[in-house]
């Protein structure tokens, strides 16, 4: 079996061949409006280098800012606005926070003395590939996000007054087990309407219905997934009867518009 490096090899070679390999992808260049690019490994997922440069501070010292790159990335896939809200919101404030970013306009940025800027230039990294990270949340964040967006949705097209959230169906066994998570009024007959963001949504959305029509109801319902071919396609199907109307996206607004509003008006 090859070796890189023996193991007697002593702990300043080491660390000299790994400072070596690190300072082989870094460079430092000139603009000609006074700025410096400093390119690093640090990357997005698409490939596309972050944008890290520095400006000297009259005080001394640098200022490392990303000149506004990092949300003008994050824009082409991102409403923007939707990372200030809600649980986004508070993990945005958070990460700010928690790595002493500045933020100013859309552009972030952190100021540095000379003599750390090489350690500086490094936490600005972490600091970008955090609020990157803030597109991929994890599995109960992207869930509690599905909802505010859904809720912001239906208020974009029906008046608040009409919605019910959490509604216990009146008149039905056991019904505070079995709750939906939307009532709709302004139909011939009662909306119901489920988010789905998982699978297991998708198997309580499920039963609720077959109570429900079991109880002999008389109502409508709409389910809005987060996306539905994510969904097994046997929890799909089982949906697929038990409900009225589907939409596959949240994101399909057209269809969210126009479904919706048919139902209630």
């Amino acid at each position: 079996m090859n070796r890189i490096y023996s193991i007697d090899m002593k702990i300043e070679d080491i660390r000299k061949a790994v400072c070596a390999t690190l300072c082989a992808n870094v460079n430092v260049i000139e603009r000609s409006d006074g700025l410096f690019f400093v390119s690093t490994p640090f990357s997005f997922s698409d490939g596309d280098a972050y944008s890290i440069y520095l400006k000297t501070l009259q005080t001394g010292g640098f200022r490392i800012s990303d000149m506004g790159g990092t949300l003008m990335h994050l824009s082409y896939e991102n409403d923007i606005d939707k990372l200030r809200e809600g649980t986004r919101g508070k993990v945005f404030s958070q990460i700010l926070s928690e790595m002493d970013l500045l933020e100013d306009d859309g552009e972030f940025y952190i100021d540095t003395p000379a003599d750390k800027l090489g350690a500086g230039v490094f936490h600005f990294g972490q600091a970008l590939t955090r609020l990157h990270d803030l597109t991929f949340l994890n599995r109960v964040r992207v869930e509690s996000t599905f909802y505010e967006d859904l809720r912001e949705k239906l208020r974009n097209y029906v008046d608040a007054e009409r919605i019910h959230e959490n509604y216990v169906v009146p008149n039905v066994p056991n019904a505070n087990d079995y709750p939906v998570d939307y009532f709709i009024e302004g139909g011939a007959q009662p909306l119901y309407l489920f988010g789905v963001p998982s699978k297991d949504k998708a198997r309580l959305a499920t039963i609720v219905l077959q109570h429900l029509n079991s109880a002999q109801v008389d109502f409508n319902s709409m389910v809005i997934f987060q996306n539905a071919p994510d969904i097994p396609s046997r929890d799909l199907s089982r949906l697929m009867n038990a409900a009225n109307d589907m939409i596959a996206s949240i994101d399909s607004s057209d269809d969210f518009e126009r479904k919706l509003l048919r139902r209630v008006k």
